[in-house]
């Protein structure tokens, strides 16, 4: 494999999405791959000014398509069809690659040439947002399962997770794209984790294709999130991928994805849940750590 393309969507991110693509500028292997594609979905910032700014004072190609406000699904679509590399790497617009992101995931794709393998690389804080405890384990227990994962393990489709994949072209445009009925960042993945896995994916984990995570994200912040992914999950359960999730998962794995007991249905005993432990709350975003089964719990009542 001699190149790759990396596709990176964003939306309303300029200033974090100029760190993301000059810390490729900044690392060697960058000139191991063809060329970046930033997907603009709609943006009202300077996305467009920066983009440009950067593909001027670059000899890597950086190619820029702007799309009406569709969701991350259609902008990576479009990413996917234009595309000049065998490989395409997805990341998104807040994770910072490291020297050794895009040679370690094209390593693996030499050492495993198969066109349908695919590789998860890792994904970690960056230490300069200052992560809480609740963070660490949102990042690792909740949002992903990295905590989890075996290096070089076979990993399942709900694992898919686009801030930090890579997969033969080919393959990709062949066998499944984004389902552009999903209009925000949440199930949109694993439902083509799903479609893919069926069409003969093997999904690799690679710790050493690592990233980092440039955003600060809050109790608070992880609520609205959670309450905002419960729209994706009622798309979510009327798909294929839905149907069969819901009937091989655990219950208690399920309720942790929203995919039972969304907000409009929760009931007085929640309600009052939140109000009896409203002063727990406000040690969600403490740098003193607190056992992970409470901020398991605490989400699911407030999100």
């Amino acid at each position: 494999m001699s190149v790759l393309s990396v596709v990176i969507p964003t939306y309303n991110r300029c200033q974090t999405l100029r760190k993301v693509i000059s810390a490729y500028f900044d690392h060697a292997t960058c000139q191991r791959f063809s060329e970046i594609i930033v997907v603009d979905d709609g943006s009202t910032d300077s996305t467009g000014s920066v983009v440009a700014e950067l593909a001027n004072h670059s000899t890597l190609p950086i190619r820029y398509f702007r799309q009406e406000n569709k969701g991350p699904a259609a902008a990576r679509n479009l990413g996917v069809r234009e595309a000049r590399g065998e490989i395409v790497l997805f990341t998104d617009d807040d994770i910072l690659p490291t020297s050794s992101l895009v040679s370690e995931h094209l390593d693996w794709h030499r050492r495993f040439p198969d066109p349908s393998t695919a590789v998860l690389g890792n994904v970690m804080w960056a230490e300069d947002v200052r992560p809480t405890p609740f963070m660490h384990w949102y990042g690792s227990d909740s949002m992903f399962l990295y905590s989890r994962f075996v290096p070089g393990a076979k990993l399942d489709y709900t694992d898919f997770y686009t801030c930090n994949l890579s997969l033969k072209t080919a393959f990709l445009r062949r066998c499944g794209m984004f389902d552009e009925e999903f209009k925000i960042a949440a199930f949109e993945d694993i439902e083509l984790g799903y479609r893919l896995k069926k069409a003969g994916m093997q999904l690799l984990y690679n710790p050493n294709a690592l990233a980092y995570h440039q955003q600060f994200l809050s109790f608070d912040d992880a609520c609205r999130r959670a309450r905002k992914a419960e729209l994706s999950a009622e798309i979510f359960k009327r798909k294929e991928a839905g149907v069969y999730f819901c009937s091989q998962m655990d219950p208690e794995f399920i309720a942790q994805t929203a995919l039972l007991s969304p907000a409009r249905q929760r009931g007085n005993l929640k309600k009052l849940s939140a109000w009896l432990l409203s002063p727990l709350k406000r040690l969600m975003d403490w740098r003193v750590p607190l056992p992970w089964s409470v901020y398991r719990m605490m989400l699911r009542i407030y999100r």
